[in-house]
């Protein structure tokens, strides 16, 4: 079809604009099953504004914007963009991901991967709704379902079939890259849809969904139902200068960051209040509210069912954990959410619910459609597939230990030595969710380029294996600190090493080079 529009152009108007332009537009009569494509036209402006408004995108390439749904079932809407390069396209497909309870396509991230040549795609995975929000689940099981798996699957194959009928040939390679709720739409690409992408960077993987927001409820209901445990955020940078005091030099540097928070084992119990209450101290109910988030969840009879959070960077939790006061926080509207309208009903009270009542009921009702968590990657490694997880070790919305255990159950499932012939897991210090914190946490994530090492970091590193057949060496993480005149710097470098190996100062050099860093076994 494009070859036919192209040379009907040709004739018609023999010029290079219009020629894209008609190209573009044919895209449109595409007929795909259950998809409308609604839009197809060339941006040649350079700048483009996002549908639901914010910054305009500016120093685009020209590219040809394809948009429509898909409607699989008769209760589906599922929003999508596809976004052509008109020259320069590299031959790859790069898939976006989305957060939280998603509802939106994140254009930014379109735009970035754009610039790099990649024709990019995305979807609002079924709904239009802030990312804390899911009253559009309340009575539409094939909403959920499309939340949870169809919408992502769908996109990536039919922005396979726009891309071969506007170049006319198919992708070479396809990528994806997303985090949280997107790190969750990655394993489950790998894990149900194997064919859909060639190479994965999944971030801070929301993946045991129903399990993770069970236990929130748990720390909810501390937080909210008792008000002698609840744990202001004024107190936050207390336990964080005493988790720091306890462990920041343990991997040869005072630099504010816990390099390996395994290794770490400060107990709380040392901030207790000798006097009176005060910003400094902590009373034994808010120590036992420490302990809490810093252990998980268990069952009756002891077992973990999901891990806590980690030490050293506890300021973070006052905007996801604790929030302002009592039922605030992120974390709060998630869970209170996630029960309300896909679990139980709007007038279910979470607070004087039974923990254990709430994982079973969780479990039952959508681990089918939202976790993914199946251990057995062996679909995707057959054909050729890679994978590098990655998490922040000072992530104050899910817990990095969440990871970790993921990646350690598919070296049970697969054995050491296969996992290792696929799947990488990078664990970095000092990065909170997806981003940002105290450490070196921008290393090719989201099409981020990084100060030293490969450009874009980890993302270069997973085409290089998928195309070259090994990961890129020498992957580097960079802090960045804002300069006055809006641009921004290098603070310090760090290697990123492939877990289980933790980066520690060589002993001499400036601290703040990777290259005075090695990647050792803990």
């Amino acid at each position: 079809m494009a070859r036919v529009a192209r040379a009907f152009a040709c004739l018609l108007f023999g010029s290079s604009s219009l020629l894209f332009a008609a190209d573009c537009a044919s895209v449109k009569s595409l007929q795909l099953a259950d998809t409308r494509i609604t839009v197809a036209e060339a941006v040649t402006s350079g700048v483009f504004e996002a549908p639901a408004g914010g910054a305009p995108m500016r120093d685009l390439p020209a590219f040809c914007r394809v948009a429509g749904e898909f409607r699989p079932t008769a209760d589906s809407r599922i929003r999508f963009e596809v976004w052509l390069p008109a020259q320069g396209w590299n031959g790859r497909l790069l898939g976006a991901g989305n957060g939280g309870f998603a509802g939106s396509i994140y254009y930014q991230q379109l735009a970035g991967y754009l610039k790099r040549g990649f024709a990019v795609a995305a979807t609002d995975a079924g709904h239009e709704a802030e990312g804390t929000d899911a009253t559009w689940a309340y009575g539409h099981p094939e909403k959920v379902k499309d939340f949870g798996w169809r919408a992502i699957h769908l996109t990536a194959e039919r922005a396979k079939q726009v891309i071969e009928a506007y170049y006319g040939k198919p992708a070479n390679k396809a990528y994806f890259d997303a985090c949280s709720d997107g790190g969750r739409e990655a394993l489950m690409e790998a894990q149900r849809f194997p064919e859909d992408y060639d190479g994965i960077l999944a971030g801070a993987p929301a993946n045991a969904w129903s399990t993770m927001l069970a236990a929130g409820a748990a720390i909810v209901q501390r937080l909210v139902g008792d008000p002698a445990a609840y744990l202001p955020d004024g107190k936050l940078p207390a336990v964080e200068k005493a988790s720091l005091a306890a462990c920041d030099e343990l991997d040869g540097v005072k630099d504010g960051v816990i390099g390996d928070p395994l290794q770490c084992h400060f107990d709380p119990q040392v901030l207790l209040c000798k006097g009176e209450d005060g910003r400094d101290c902590l009373t034994q109910p808010q120590i036992e509210t420490v302990k809490q988030i810093y252990a998980g969840m268990k069952d009756g009879q002891g077992a973990l069912l999901f891990p806590g959070m980690s030490m050293g960077d506890e300021k973070s939790w006052g905007a996801w954990i604790v929030g302002e006061d009592p039922g605030s926080s992120a974390g709060s509207r998630f869970v209170q959410n996630y029960f309300r309208y896909m679990v139980a009903d709007p007038k279910s009270n979470l607070v004087t619910a039974d923990p254990g009542d709430l994982v079973r009921e969780s479990r039952e009702k959508q681990a089918e459609n939202l976790d993914s968590t199946n251990p057995d990657l062996s679909r995707f490694a057959a054909r050729g597939g890679k994978l590098i997880l990655y998490h922040g070790w000072d992530d104050p919305a899910i817990s990095p230990h969440n990871t970790v255990n993921y990646f350690e159950s598919v070296e049970q499932s697969l054995g050491k030595e296969k996992t290792e012939s696929f799947v990488r897991l990078y664990m970095v210090p000092g990065m909170e969710h997806c981003s940002s914190g105290p450490g070196a946490s921008t290393f090719g994530q989201f099409g981020m380029e990084t100060a030293k090492g490969p450009k874009y970091g980890l993302f270069d590193s997973l085409e290089n294996w998928v195309e070259k057949g090994a990961p890129a060496d020498n992957v580097i993480a960079t802090k960045y600190e804002s300069e006055p005149n809006g641009t921004r710097k290098a603070a310090f470098t760090r290697p990123l090493c492939a877990y289980p190996r933790v980066a520690r100062y060589k002993g001499s050099g400036d601290t703040s080079d990777a290259a005075n860093y090695a990647c050792v076994a803990p």
